[in-house]
């Protein structure tokens, strides 16, 4: 330590009486300031002196500077080396004396055992005379390396666990991810049946409402045709209504050598063709309710236990080929009911013919 010392006084500045301030520049004379205190020196004393000079204030030596100052002065670096490793040096010293504790009773000891007892370290002296003697003890050394020993054993432990809750992790991501693609091809299959289903009814009502049009098209026709007749009768009658002598209006013969009157009969006549009965072409028959589908929908959801070993079974006694189809049922049956459709078709609805 006096070593330590006599070097610090080696490093000390004679102008601010403290260790060196890095940068540290050397005189002409080899004394060494630091640079800021340098400086300050200058500029205080620069006013009374000619020329960039000052008083070494170690020895008085004249210091001649050039127009850079004090900073055209050169450093040294060996000084401010040996600042750098005498600070280090202080700060192991510094460390040493506090990681060396000593007893707090017994202040010349310091403590080197462990008191089992009590579970405090102490120091030799208060096992011998002090409050420990009869406590049970052991080497504070072993003590620690005990304790090390069960700090890298929790460790490894709690390794262990990070280790296994990562994997649980990584586990409960993948059955996520494969559940859920499970749920969305049950989803499909459902999305299948009622696109089917919807289809077909689609169909019914398309079916129906085709015949139906065409029969109306047909008797539409058959109208047309009739009304042009009658308006060529109605016209021939004209004609013969403006012949000189009125009796032949009841005489003359038409191409189809009937009598005029015949003719006019048949042509406001329309017994022969079909009439369409009230509410032909009502559709409601195919009207639709799935309140209970709905229901049924909204109340999806997924198996509980008692239900998965249910199904398993159900799954167990299904036949083979209905077997490769089946799906787990996840909520009700969700099955349209048919539309109540009435035995009217467009043969049934066509009246019969009025005389």
């Amino acid at each position: 330590m006096n070593t330590m010392d006599n070097l610090e006084k080696q490093l000390i500045c004679p102008i601010c009486l403290e260790m060196f301030t890095k940068p540290v520049v050397i005189l002409p004379c080899q004394h060494n300031l630091c640079r800021k205190c340098a400086n300050d020196v200058f500029q205080v004393r620069g006013s009374l002196t000619s020329g960039g000079r000052f008083r070494c204030p170690s020895c008085r030596h004249e210091v001649v500077l050039d127009r850079h100052g004090v900073y055209g002065l050169q450093r040294n670096l060996l000084v401010e080396n040996i600042i750098d490793m005498f600070k280090q040096e202080s700060n192991c010293v510094a460390l040493l004396k506090e990681e060396t504790p000593m007893c707090d009773v017994h202040e010349e000891e310091k403590i080197n055992i462990y008191c089992v007892t009590h579970g405090v370290p102490t120091c030799s002296m208060c096992k011998v005379f002090g409050a420990h003697k009869d406590c049970e003890v052991a080497p504070i050394t072993s003590v620690y390396h005990d304790g090390i020993a069960m700090m890298v054993g929790n460790n490894d432990r709690m390794q262990g666990i990070i280790s296994q809750l990562e994997e649980a992790c990584r586990t409960i991501e993948e059955n996520g991810r494969r559940q859920k693609t499970l749920v969305c091809e049950r989803f499909d299959q459902l999305y299948s049946i009622l696109e089917g289903k919807k289809r077909e009814m689609s169909q019914k009502v398309t079916a129906e409402q085709e015949e139906k049009v065409n029969y109306i098209r047909g008797l539409t026709q058959k109208y047309g045709d009739h009304l042009e007749e009658s308006c060529k009768v109605v016209e021939l009658g004209i004609q013969t209504m403006e012949e000189p002598e009125m009796a032949l209006f009841l005489q003359v013969r038409v191409n189809t050598k009937q009598d005029l009157n015949c003719v006019l009969a048949e042509a406001s006549s329309t017994a022969h063709l079909d009439k369409v009965e009230r509410g032909y072409e009502n559709m409601d028959h195919y009207s639709v309710d799935f309140k209970k589908e709905g229901t049924a929908l909204r109340g999806l959801d997924f198996l509980q236990d008692d239900e998965d070993e249910d199904e398993e079974d159900e799954d167990g006694e299904a036949d083979p080929e209905e077997g490769e189809g089946a799906q787990p049922v996840t909520a009700a049956s969700v099955q349209p009911t048919a539309p109540q459709q009435s035995n009217s078709s467009p043969s049934a609805a066509k009246s019969a013919a009025s005389s």
